[in-house]
């Protein structure tokens, strides 16, 4: 028999595991998104550099397969754990941000295509820093790492500007997503 003590402290062993486990479940699903999404937005940066006067149709097919994508992860996730068919809430947040981030793009700002990109990249990386104070410090350090490479591109970097956000943007994501995947 234990004593209350050891009881605590099983207990505390076992929320330990538990939360163990649902960090690394988490992980395990935000970087399959996160390097599908990183894979999207390097091709995005190229297509764009090759065809600049396609910037908006390139985007909005960029935009429109990442969600998509995430959507469909999703799906396949949930129905594989028995938590639902579709992930709706999910795909309305991304909608919602979405057309918050058109409505401050079209109708508030008058951005730039140079500023437009700066500002689509860092809106996106507030919203995995803010992950990260619910998930786990490496959304934080994707977001950190990735805002510090668009300001350093957008101050520093001339015409090849696109070709450094390809692998500032889209690599570091890619490479974000890996990272996840091992810790």
């Amino acid at each position: 028999m234990i004593d209350s003590q050891q009881a605590s402290a099983a207990l505390d062993d076992i929320n330990d595991v538990v939360q163990r486990v649902r960090q690394s479940r988490i992980y395990e699903i935000a970087s399959l998104i996160i390097t599908l999404w990183g894979v999207l937005v390097f091709i995005g940066y190229i297509a764009n550099y090759l065809w600049p006067q396609q910037g908006y149709t390139i985007w909005t097919i960029v935009d429109l397969g990442g969600l998509v994508i995430s959507s469909s992860v999703g799906f396949f996730v949930n129905r594989r754990s028995g938590a639902g068919n579709f992930p709706i809430r999910s795909t309305i947040s991304f909608v919602i941000i979405g057309v918050f981030g058109l409505y401050c793009t079209i109708l508030l700002g008058h951005f730039g295509p140079r500023q437009m990109i700066v500002f689509w990249t860092l809106y996106g990386m507030m919203f995995y820093a803010i992950a990260g104070l619910w998930f786990g410090y490496a959304f934080i350090v994707i977001a950190a790492c990735t805002t510090a490479l668009t300001l350093i591109g957008y101050y520093c970097i001339g015409p090849a500007f696109l070709l450094w956000m390809a692998v500032a943007h889209g690599g570091g994501l890619v490479a974000g997503g890996l990272w996840m995947r091992r810790i």
